[in-house]
């Protein structure tokens, strides 16, 4: 044999011949008994990771499905919870008609805030899982259970990744999708996938929480692919929150005759024909076709006031010269 072939083969010893559809991924199930809301952050050296691993039902529960995804997971395991099973007990009903259970790896919350994690014997090191109300890691070839929350890895530098999720997750102040990112970054600080940094993903679910109210898709933002998905993930997250979430009563303030004179040059020519100098219904007609125009249709409002995030970033596209 060749030295170089021999090294070659030294070097690479024998993969399974599924490695490449494995999502080798780190991510986290959670639900916020304050909202309801139920969600799922992932991120994984893998593409598209988001079109795989996160289910979430609004209202009835939340899966990530990984290492050698198996959407029956997702989709017979949201079944499963719609019907009154726990998060467990769906779990593992999945798991016994699950013909390649030792590759599979799995967490789930319910509505209830019931909480379950695997990792099977096949899944690569290092892989393990928590969840909340657990103070040890659970060991591959284990199925654990707990409350709030499962965070599990694998292919990992270490274990340091799910233990940041998990004390990230539990500690931090916010909306369920603020804790949700504020884990994921803290899993990459604990080292991460060991082949690196690709795709990403946040799924938030809450009834009628979607686009003007029309579905339960309160927050689905996916990396396909980027040198850095959480950056990205965050600054989508960021432009989603403009354009998506609705206005706060805190951030409503009143259209005085000033910001009249500040935001009439933008309407005039298009949406006024001429001057109003103060908030009329001609000028508030304007400005809502304005908005509509610049896509913050969510926080378009015709009671006299404006949303200060709106008129934020009004001023920061005309400073920026869009």
């Amino acid at each position: 044999m060749h030295p170089l072939v021999f090294i070659a083969l030294v070097q690479h010893p024998s993969r399974p011949p599924d490695l490449l559809k494995r999502a080798h991924t780190y991510s986290i199930v959670a639900y916020d008994s304050a909202t309801g809301d139920l969600g799922v952050a992932v991120q994984s050296k893998f593409p598209n990771v988001g079109g795989i691993v996160p289910w979430a039902r609004a209202g009835v529960g939340a899966v990530a499905t990984q290492s050698l995804g198996n959407t029956e997971y997702g989709e017979r395991g949201l079944a499963l919870m719609a019907l009154g099973a726990t998060a467990p007990e769906a779990m593992r009903t999945v798991m016994r008609s699950d013909g390649r259970p030792a590759q599979r790896q799995v967490g789930m919350v319910d509505a209830r805030g019931n909480a379950a994690s695997w990792t099977g014997d096949s899944c690569f090191d290092w892989a393990g899982g928590r969840t909340g109300g657990s103070a040890s890691l659970g060991d591959k070839g284990q199925l654990i259970t707990g409350r709030g929350f499962a965070a599990q890895a694998n292919i990992m530098v270490s274990d340091q990744t799910v233990k940041n999720m998990a004390a990230t997750f539990e500690r931090t102040a916010g909306t369920l999708a603020d804790r949700l990112m504020a884990a994921l970054v803290a899993g990459q600080a604990g080292g991460g996938d060991r082949r690196g940094m690709e795709s990403a993903a946040l799924l938030v679910v809450r009834p009628n929480g979607g686009y003007l109210g029309a579905n339960d898709r309160y927050i689905d933002i996916r990396v396909y692919d980027d040198t850095n998905p959480l950056r990205e993930l965050a600054r989508l997250y960021q432009l989603h929150q403009l354009y998506f979430f609705t206005s706060r009563p805190q951030d409503l303030v009143p259209i005085t005759p000033a910001l009249v004179r500040e935001l009439e040059p933008l309407l005039l020519g298009q949406w006024l024909d001429a001057p109003q100098g103060t908030a009329t219904v001609k000028f508030l007609n304007a400005l809502a076709n304005f908005m509509y125009w610049e896509n913050y249709d969510v926080r378009v409002r015709m009671d006299g006031k404006i949303d200060t995030v709106v008129l934020a970033d009004i001023r920061k596209r005309r400073k920026g010269g869009h």
